[in-house]
């Protein structure tokens, strides 16, 4: 299956908000400290990024379903 623009919900709007948290996450981290190669700052950067982009991805691949 292809993603599907026609597919956004709730779901992707959460999803690119992780993603758009982990990025400000990062870059304010890095600025505020000065801090760019932390091991503890990527942890959590990696997993609302990966999070926000593996969300976005299922949510606009899956079709929704109609319950009857």
């Amino acid at each position: 299956m292809k993603p599907n623009l026609k597919n956004i919900n709730t779901y992707t709007i959460f999803s690119i908000l992780v993603l758009i948290a982990g990025l400000l996450l990062y870059i304010s981290w890095g600025i505020r400290f000065n801090v760019w190669a932390d091991i503890g700052i990527y942890s959590i950067t990696i997993i609302l990024v990966l999070g926000g982009v593996l969300g976005t991805i299922l949510s606009l691949t899956f079709e929704k379903t109609e319950e009857h």
